[in-house]
């Protein structure tokens, strides 16, 4: 499983023209999931996430979480995460299949909705996403546990 996960001022995602998910500050996460990606790791990812310290505190270091500061979480299914680019096509063989991979979504996006408000795009739709990058601030974060 993988997050891109972007401190944002603000963003939002668009499916045919309407706003499915919008968020002022917090974070946007592109979320993809593997072909061997379970409710482990999706159960890791959610807590990790939660807890991850990259908005500043009073004396302008990383030392606070979207928790902590009361944001708010934008998650955007995306399949592409896993696209390999052997030659100048890329393949998505080792994505998740759609229909395991849209149950999964739903429960990561259960599982984050425990402790923090949250927005979300629509699985398998073309989706437009704006956001507004604080920081700028980028974080990869993967985990994929051995069987």
């Amino acid at each position: 499983m993988k997050l891109v996960i972007q401190r944002v001022t603000n963003a939002s995602v668009e499916v045919e023209g309407e706003i499915t998910g919008q968020i002022e500050e917090g974070l946007m996460v592109l979320v993809g999931f593997g072909q061997s990606d379970t409710e482990k790791e999706a159960d890791y990812l959610a807590g990790k996430l939660k807890k991850l310290r990259i908005f500043p505190d009073e004396e302008g270091r990383m030392n606070l979480s979207v928790q902590d500061i009361g944001g708010k979480l934008l998650l955007v299914p995306q399949f592409t995460l896993y696209g390999k680019t052997k030659k100048n096509r890329p393949s998505f063989h080792k994505a998740l299949a759609q229909n395991e991979a849209a149950k999964l979504f739903d429960y990561f996006l259960e599982k984050c909705r425990e402790d923090v408000e949250c927005e979300a795009g629509v699985f398998g739709a073309f989706m437009k996403v704006s956001l507004l990058n604080n920081g700028p601030v980028t974080i990869l974060l993967e985990k994929e546990f051995d069987e």
